[in-house]
């Protein structure tokens, strides 16, 4: 394998960034002026561009977006996943349209027609029959949860090392070098330590997941079927049909959440690898970037929770609602409609699975004749690199291969080159309005980034 100089990594930063700063004078002014925001940036985590200041956009349509500079980009990032439908689609946008500005009513706290349409077509993708709505994957998490408890008078979780559900306090738990659950490393002043709240394996770890069940008191398994941010870690064959398993052997509810692992198909990984869950989660994409989420049920799940609430211990009407009046508003189940009937239609999907399977075998090509040893992943729509070789089977390898300076220069190259990749991680998305052109400029940006590692 070919050793990357460390020095001449360190020099090619530096100069990335200087043609970043250099290039981008609007966004930095933005940056400079907002000193009303806390961190400069509308959401902290906007923060983590390289470069060290974001960049400010002003127009974005498809997977393109324009810069307050006026520079132009394909767009690989697509708002971690939130505008997989694409940038502003044009079915959405009349739906969105058609219902401020025509029907009226953004939010009334009344349901419309929409919300069946929605649910009908969320069960027919993903198979459970029983539907609700919320602003973002991370409320229908913290509300599924609950049910979970609920329903089986459990008090824990069982998530994954290095998993990501949003910020849900009980899903910061990583398993730490001396194989105990920890808190994550940053995690933000949790109410209450997270290891009492939530039980932790290693990913593909069959034999550490039913050591955590056999304490019996897991309500839920809560899992993506891949991992998705800490770099795609694929599940090996078996490890999901195990956790169902387990899951029915220990009581427990087995509770998928496919915000990002959506990109597998139109009914994402449920679907296509024929996964039986008790509780589905889902946001970001499913609005074309209007906030909106949701959460399935079965129906054994659901009328367990309405033979509970039936004897009035429990509220989900007003105490224990889902918490947000604007949850479920007309202005997301218009958007929601409109993306899941006319933009991420099976068609779609299988245009965007077939440009990232292009883009992995460019990406693959390149690094196996440079010899770098790096790994490249796909999951349907997505793919994704990784500074190890091989890829990495668990949250915590794919952690340990962690390279801050080989991910600047991969970022800052790409970027000072028209072409936005994901900031957290090295993860491009496809979208319906990705060309096989895009892939190609790409592919040539990308060889030319290692060609320039390997000297």
């Amino acid at each position: 394998m070919t050793t990357i100089d460390r020095s001449r990594v360190t020099a090619l930063v530096e100069r990335e960034r200087a043609a970043y700063r250099a290039g981008h004078p609007g966004s930095l002014r933005v940056h400079e002026q907002a000193g009303h925001l806390f961190g400069r940036v509308p959401m902290t985590w906007m923060s983590k561009w390289a470069g060290g200041f974001p960049l400010a956009y002003a127009t974005a349509h498809g997977n393109r977006i324009t810069d307050v500079d006026g520079h132009t980009y394909l767009d690989f990032a697509l708002g971690d996943t939130g505008a997989m439908a694409g940038h502003s689609p044009r079915a959405t946008v009349a739906a969105v349209h058609r219902r401020i500005a025509v029907d009226g009513g953004i939010t009334t706290m009344l349901p419309t027609e929409d919300a069946e349409w929605v649910g009908a077509e969320l069960a027919r993708r993903f198979g459970l029959p029983r539907w609700s709505f919320t602003l973002s994957a991370t409320d229908a998490n913290r509300w599924a949860a609950r049910l979970a408890r609920l329903v089986t008078g459990k008090p824990k979780l069982l998530v994954f090392s290095y998993c990501y559900h949003g910020s849900v306090d009980e899903t910061f738990v990583v398993v730490g070098p001396d194989g105990r659950a920890r808190s994550r490393p940053g995690n933000v002043a949790p109410a209450v330590d997270p290891t009492s709240t939530t039980r932790v394996a290693e990913w593909n770890d069959l034999a550490a997941v039913e050591r955590e069940l056999a304490h019996g008191d897991v309500a839920a398994i809560l899992a993506e079927p891949a991992l998705t941010n800490i770099g795609i870690v694929l599940p090996e064959p078996g490890f999901l049909a195990g956790l169902r398993e387990l899951a029915t052997r220990y009581g427990a509810l087995l509770m998928i959440d496919e915000t990002h692992t959506i990109s597998a198909g139109p009914g994402g990984m449920t679907a296509r690898d024929g996964l039986r869950p008790d509780v589905f989660v889902i946001g970001k994409s499913l609005g074309g970037g209007i906030p909106c989420g949701a959460y399935g049920l079965t129906e054994e799940v659901a009328d367990r929770v309405h033979r509970i609430t039936a004897t009035g211990s429990a509220d989900i009407v007003d105490v224990g609602g889902v918490g947000g009046t604007l949850a479920g508003n007309a202005l997301s189940l218009a958007a929601m409609r409109a993306t899941l009937d006319e933009v991420l239609t099976d068609d779609a999907f299988a245009h965007m699975i077939r440009l990232a399977g292009d883009y992995t075998e460019d990406v693959r090509r390149i690094l196996d004749t440079a010899d770098v040893p790096w790994s490249v992943t796909q999951l349907g729509a997505r793919a994704e690199y990784r500074f190890t070789r091989p890829a990495p089977r668990s949250g915590g390898e794919s952690a340990a291969a962690a390279d801050d300076l080989l991910d600047e220069y991969m970022h800052l190259y790409t970027l000072n080159r028209g072409i936005l990749m994901t900031p957290f991680h090295n993860m491009a998305l496809m979208c319906p309005d990705t060309t096989d052109a895009d892939i190609a400029r790409h592919t040539e940006v990308f060889e030319q980034a290692v060609a320039e590692l390997v000297g």
